[in-house]
């Protein structure tokens, strides 16, 4: 899910519908309340990583632009867990959202203004209509071009009128931990936890609840982007990781620690305090590989760590990727390589380098080494990278894809998840998946390839780690984030079958006619910028689908912004996988020329887009990365 413009005719923004709405203190808000104002809305889904980045990079722009521009969410849930309102207000904390939301859980809203993707942005004009659509990420500059634009036409015109938000902040929470993210056992039996709301990591003692030490700061609080106050400041900080002891000694730190908001990973040492940087510059990755020196190296979200194959494996959200950190003696000799993934989202097993993911969030390593257990958050599966003869190969174990989801046990291959963040091996060799959007904790038995249910009823449980009771058996220590704290749940001699209903995604389809379809992505730049044709075309779109019979004809990599594609007419319906890329750069204003050191800006999206072919409809599919 990452980002087009398109000319078009004067279009009335249809009305806002929903359930209710969040940060407006009960109060009902409607279009003709924000008349006079520049207003952009952000369809968004909390589950979704580039929604999150979208967030942050909208944060300068909503200060910037206080008393002209009303920044909108309209939540449009993809699975069933965020169309709860609990759920939503929670995630509105959690992501520190300071504007209103419209709370959309039967995808009115989305529907009337024609969204394909998370995010999308469109911006609506002060008298009312819509001037721009946008999908994907890296827009915060041509938004605040457009905005200047339209603040200069509508004062000229005497309809824009200045005035504050709707925003009502809701009633602050005070508890010990806030949205915990991941956790590990320290040989001692006491634990680590990033207490990712709070932008700390918190040494507990074995009660789960006294606090030996706090380690970090709230730099960044509110995700800002940047380094904040060195290695020590954090922003919603997941993975913590210790290392072997031996590795420990050799490099001066105990724990490893993902910075997500800031892209970067840290080294802890927790005798003195001391921060370490590891990885990464402080700014969002916006290519689609990477490696080298990783002090120079950006990164995109990494949210959880393992170590593996003696290095330290980076579960990089943001680009649907593994990375693999290897730990010099100096960290500025410190290396990144991606291990696994090509950046497209998915489920796509095989050889790692050719390999999908889709927002990898949880991390776990086999007791013999060999095996790295991956908790596939957005295609809600349980996927695992092996190390064989032939190099690292990806295999998926339970799950079906982007839009398939539910709560069922049985046969693996049948079996369903929504939504894991965690995974954790068990003393006997199974796997604990933190499948955070049911609520539970599940099992899978690579011997029997069964799935199990082990716990119910917690609240959007995001890791676990295995403990010893007194009496030698397991027990694990689970991260119950939406509650919290750090709960204790024996390890059961019998697990629950549960036989849940699936679910799939219900965004609507799009029908298209079998046969030829002509594929084109808008894309305008920015005012003052031109597309960079210095190095060739800027511009490439990647095609996929599944399943992959369905397209006979346009699949792969190519530069331009238009592919005609064959789509296979027996197929009958699938999901095409698009990605898109456009690199602008800021243009001299007399010749239009791009300059040697002009600043440029990338352009991305990745649209799933779900189609059912239909004799008779369109044979075009015509997709927003930047439209104005």
């Amino acid at each position: 899910m990452m980002g087009s413009t398109r000319v078009v005719a004067r279009l009335r923004a249809p009305e806002l519908v929903g359930r209710g709405w969040l940060n407006t203190g009960g109060r009902q808000v409607s279009l003709a309340d924000l008349r006079g104002r520049i207003v952009v809305l952000d369809f968004w889904t909390f589950c979704c990583v580039n929604c999150l980045h979208v967030l942050d990079e909208l944060r300068p722009l909503e200060e910037k632009y206080a008393d002209s521009l009303v920044l909108i969410g309209v939540h449009s849930p993809k699975f069933e867990h965020e169309a709860d309102p609990d759920a939503l207000a929670a995630a509105v904390e959690r992501y520190a959202v300071h504007h209103p939301v419209l709370d959309d859980p039967e995808l009115a809203t989305w529907q009337a203004y024609t969204a394909r993707a998370w995010p999308t942005l469109v911006v609506i004009d002060p008298e009312g209509y819509i001037v721009a659509s946008m999908s994907g990420e890296g827009h915060a500059h041509g938004l605040s071009v457009l905005v200047e634009e339209l603040i200069e036409e509508h004062r000229a015109k005497g309809t824009l009128r200045l005035g504050d938000s709707p925003y009502a902040a809701p009633e602050p929470a005070d508890t010990a931990l806030r949205f915990p993210g991941k956790a590990a056992v320290l040989p001692d039996g006491s634990f680590l936890v990033s207490d990712t709301a709070h932008h700390q990591v918190v040494w507990l003692e074995p009660d789960l609840e006294t606090e030996r030490r706090r380690f970090g700061g709230a730099s960044g609080a509110g995700g800002s982007s940047g380094t904040g106050d060195g290695p020590a400041g954090l922003a919603e900080p997941q993975g913590v990781l210790v290392l072997p002891p031996a590795t420990a000694a050799r490099v001066g730190y105990d724990v490893v620690v993902a910075d997500s908001v800031h892209h970067q990973v840290k080294g802890l040492n927790l005798a003195d305090g001391a921060w370490t940087l590891l990885a990464g510059t402080g700014h969002q990755l916006r290519e689609r590989s990477g490696g080298g020196p990783a002090l120079r190296q950006d990164l995109s979200t990494p949210w959880d760590l393992a170590w593996f194959i003696d290095r330290v494996v980076i579960a990089m959200a943001g680009v649907h990727q593994l990375w693999a950190l290897h730990l010099a003696t100096d960290p500025a000799e410190n290396t990144v390589a991606v291990l696994g993934g090509t950046s497209a989202e998915g489920i796509r097993d095989g050889a790692a380098d050719e390999a999908w993911f889709a927002q990898p969030s949880g991390l776990a390593v086999s007791e013999d080494g060999a095996r790295l257990w991956v908790a596939d958050s957005e295609t809600s599966a349980l996927r695992s990278l092996d190390v064989t003869d032939d190099g690292f190969v990806v295999e998926t174990h339970v799950g079906q894809g982007l839009f398939d989801f539910g709560h069922r046990d049985g046969a693996a291959d049948e079996a369903l998840l929504q939504h894991p963040l965690g995974v954790t091996v068990l003393p006997d060799g199974s796997v604990g998946v933190s499948d955070t959007y049911n609520g539970a904790i599940r099992r899978f038995d690579p011997a029997t390839r069964e799935v199990s249910t082990l716990a119910t009823g917690l609240r959007e449980p995001s890791d676990a780690v295995v403990e010893r009771d007194p009496d030698g058996r397991g027990r694990l220590v689970v991260v119950e984030s939406a509650s919290h704290q750090l709960v204790r749940i024996a390890l059961p001699d019998k697990a629950q079958r549960v036989e849940g209903a699936a679910h799939r995604t219900q965004r609507p389809r799009t029908e298209v006619a079998p046969g030829a379809l002509l594929l084109r992505v808008n894309f305008t730049p920015p005012t003052g910028q031109k597309l960079d044709y210095r190095w060739g075309d800027p511009t490439r779109l990647m095609v996929s689908a599944t399943p992959e019979g369905l397209l006979r004809e346009g699949a792969g990599s190519a530069e331009g912004l238009t592919r005609r594609l064959v789509l296979d007419p027996t197929a009958g319906d699938g999901v095409l996988h698009i990605s898109v890329q456009a690199a602008s750069c800021d243009g001299d204003p007399e010749t239009g020329e791009v300059p040697e050191h002009a600043a440029c800006h990338l352009y991305q999206q990745d649209w799933g887009i779900p189609l059912v072919l239909v004799d008779g409809a369109p044979g075009e599919l015509e997709l927003d990365l930047r439209g104005v």
